[in-house]
């Protein structure tokens, strides 16, 4: 038995689709399978409209592996695989291939070339052999993907956690900067965070940052143009890990979006900033020790 979907973010809404599924599977003796695609679909059949992403495929992979499921399938989202129709993917794909069975689908799922409604798939599935089941409407319906962007977008760290069931994280490579924050007494490591993912809007956060060793410390981070020191029109995300003292150039950090901290805004000098620093570190150290 199966569910389909990119699943980007793998949000409470997936995770109670997800949730059906395995019980409906236990149910009825089946193993539980998500079948899901190695790049947002837009990249091929809409390359000017592809949303930054919640989660990197390795991500994903990992949440979903997380939540018990039996089987993930990562399909190659290929133009070939575009063209597909509904029924034509059921078919050559899902039935001829992955040997599936039951289908599981959410109230608002469509796939295929053209789409189609639930009628429509439950009668495809009956001529492929494949029966088509609707969630029971799922008790975070109003989640989706894209409302997570939007969240995060304007800095609203706190609602996107909720509605993704764990906080908001950002990967990168540490890479050399101007060492302004270490001449301010706020030493920062400059983040080149990984492509197609969502950077959170302008603004100053509290943040848990796993060290390439695996430690994980307390931080502030700030995302923007440093208006105060005159950075230009370039965006720079600057994470300052509480109480760390030591190199990180070149090492891989991750960043858990816990709360923010204030937006950005150009300060009358840089003894007004630095003292606007201390009070976030103040905040920070609150927020993350709740």
């Amino acid at each position: 038995m199966a569910s389909i979907g990119f699943f980007d973010g793998v949000h409470r809404g997936h995770l109670c689709l997800i949730r059906q599924l395995q019980e409906l599977a236990k149910q009825r003796g089946m193993r539980s399978m998500l079948v899901t695609f190695d790049r947002h679909p837009r990249t091929v059949v809409s390359p000017g409209h592809v949303p930054t992403l919640l989660t990197t495929l390795e991500e994903k992979e990992c949440l979903l592996r997380q939540t018990g499921v039996d089987e993930i399938v990562v399909l190659p989202f290929t133009q070939e695989l575009s063209r597909l129709t509904a029924r034509e993917f059921m078919e050559k794909v899902l039935r001829d291939e992955l040997c599936v069975r039951a289908l599981v689908l959410g109230y608002d799922h469509a796939f295929g070339h053209g789409g189609g409604s639930m009628n429509d798939y439950v009668c495809w599935g009956e001529e492929t052999g494949i029966e088509v089941v609707r969630a029971h409407e799922l008790e975070d319906v109003m989640v989706s993907s894209s409302k997570c962007r939007r969240a995060l977008e304007q800095g609203n760290v706190e609602s996107a956690a909720d509605m993704l069931g764990r906080w908001y994280t950002l990967g990168g490579e540490v890479v050399r900067g101007f060492h302004v924050g270490h001449e301010l007494g706020f030493p920062t490591a400059n983040l080149q965070p990984d492509e197609e993912k969502l950077v959170p809007g302008h603004g100053a956060y509290a943040v848990w940052v796993t060290l390439e060793d695996g430690t994980r410390r307390e931080g502030m981070l700030n995302i923007g143009n440093r208006p105060t020191i005159g950075n230009g029109e370039a965006v720079s995300i600057e994470v300052n890990v509480l109480d760390y003292e030591g190199d990180l150039y070149g090492q891989r950090l991750t960043v858990e979006f816990v709360g923010r901290l204030r937006e950005e805004r150009r300060f009358a000098s840089r003894d007004e900033l630095m003292q606007q620093l201390a009070q976030d570190e103040t905040v920070a150290r609150s927020i993350l020790q709740r």
